[in-house]
């Protein structure tokens, strides 16, 4: 699946009617939940038919199309059943119970087939549901003409706080094709450097959040001095959301162009399966841990991983960083430490440096390398769409006699 998104221009008025059809969306989840809770043990189908019994008892409603309803209904099963899978693995903590939405900064209505028309030129939208909110001019850098209308599975309107986007959700597979260059990498994420890979590399820590606090602090600051209810409170409240979002972007255009490069200059990436809802309880280094954002670098490594067509593996974290990587022996050491200096064999490495090694060498035995470094031949099979075939421990069963 891919998600093109475009920047919606249109009136005043077209936005309001945009705002109505949003409210409008959450109104319906909230209905569906508060439903569910009346009635508990009712599925995901009976949700789907209240929709109906909601557009008769309300008039409004029955403005938005019975697809974005629907759609509506099924992002409050979404909760419910997230809600219920925590509660069968016995997720630790908070298992999600599900929530009312209310009235926020960002919200979204989101469509599947019908309710709004394409241009012939894909350069114009127009929604064609009771709020009547017209036609908009798509501003942005895809182009939908390699693509046909019954692709398009999902159209989504968000609200941000810069305007209203639209979203475009189109069922293609992506793959490119790339080169084998022969390398693995191993990568150990950090908050002096942002990662430091298996060959000596670093990346500095751009720390979006840092950066931007005292700006931050000033519009925060302005923020709360304005009255509740009025105009400027308002404007003071799109500024500081204005660049909260600034923020936000930054650190994912950070993530998405890093783990590109990173994906495309090796065969293989090994990386810790870090635990970070955990790590982030420590309240010295949360706000430091939220900036680094390791959680979207590693969720885009994965994708990119797929569409490229190279082993990503993540590895167990534990003693990565006190093991050495050249003899195997475990070298106590505290956090403040950051050199690692082996008793037994006399290495002396960076602490970030042995622990990528480290990791490297648990992601090609995860893959079933154990040997050698040097596994780009069975990598490249695994490219090629062609799975190394391992040896089942099972024994095999005498014959009969």
């Amino acid at each position: 699946m891919l998600v093109f998104e475009a920047k919606l221009e249109g009136t005043q008025q077209q936005y309001e009617r945009l705002d109505e059809a949003i409210r409008t969306a959450r109104f319906v989840r909230n209905s569906c939940l508060r439903y569910w809770l009346d009635n508990l043990g009712i599925g995901k189908y009976e949700l789907s038919a209240y929709c109906a019994v909601l557009a008769k008892e309300f008039p409004w409603a029955a403005k938005l199309n019975s697809q974005a309803r629907q759609a509506s209904a099924e992002r409050a099963w979404s909760a419910i059943a997230r809600f219920y899978d925590n509660c069968k693995k016995s997720k630790p903590g908070k298992k999600g119970f599900p929530r009312f939405k209310k009235h926020q900064t960002h919200g979204s209505v989101e469509y599947k087939t019908t309710g709004y028309k394409l241009s012939f030129d894909r350069r114009t939208i127009t929604f064609t549901d009771g709020f009547e909110a017209g036609s908009f001019k798509l501003w942005g850098t895809r182009d939908l003409h390699f693509y046909q209308l019954k692709q398009i599975k999902r159209v989504r309107v968000v609200r941000k706080a810069d305007g209203y986007y639209v979203q475009f959700l189109i069922d293609q597979e992506r793959l490119e094709k790339r080169t084998p260059t022969g390398k693995t990498l191993g990568l150990d994420v950090g908050l002096t450097h942002f990662y430091t890979d298996s060959d000596g590399r670093t990346v500095e820590n751009p720390r979006h959040l840092r950066k931007s606090q005292k700006a931050l602090k000033r519009l925060n600051h302005r923020f709360s001095r304005t009255k509740k209810g009025s105009k400027n409170r308002a404007k003071a409240r799109n500024r500081l959301s204005r660049k909260h979002l600034k923020v936000s972007r930054q650190r994912k255009d950070f993530a998405v162009k890093l783990a590109r490069c990173v994906i495309q200059s090796s065969d293989l990436v090994a990386y810790e399966d870090l635990q970070v809802r955990n790590l982030v309880k420590n309240r010295k280094l949360a706000k430091s841990i939220s900036d680094a954002a390791w959680s979207n670098f590693r969720q885009w490594l994965e994708y990119f991983g797929k569409v490229f067509g190279v082993v990503t593996v993540a590895v167990p974290p534990h003693y990565t960083s006190q093991n050495c990587s050249n003899c195997g022996e475990v070298v106590k050491k505290s956090l403040s430490q950051r050199t690692h200096r082996c008793q037994h064999c006399g290495v002396v490495l960076d602490r970030d440096s042995n622990a990528a090694i480290n990791i490297l060498e648990l992601g090609l035995r995860t893959v079933g390398h154990t040997e050698t470094l040097n596994a780009s031949g069975d990598i490249d099979r695994c490219i090629g769409e062609v799975t190394p075939q391992c040896k089942s421990s099972r024994g095999k069963r005498k014959p009969k006699q």
